[in-house]
C-alpha cells in the first residue's frame, strides 16, 4: 500500500468517525426547551364551589 493508500483509508476512517460521532450526538443530546410563553384564560364556571 502507497502513500495516495494510506491517505485515502485515513481519509475514510476519518469521515466513518465523524459520521458515527454526529449520529451519537443527535441521538443522546437534549432537545432544547421550548421557550414560548403559553397563557390561557379559564372561565370560573369550569370550577364550581
Amino acid at each position: 500500500m502507497g502513500v495516495m493508500g494510506k491517505v485515502l483509508l485515513a481519509l475514510a476512517v476519518l469521515i466513518i468517525l465523524v459520521i458515527v460521532g454526529g449520529g451519537l450526538f443527535l441521538a443522546y443530546a437534549p432537545p432544547p426547551a421550548s421557550s414560548q410563553k403559553v397563557e390561557k384564560v379559564l372561565p370560573d364556571a369550569r370550577f364550581p364551589r
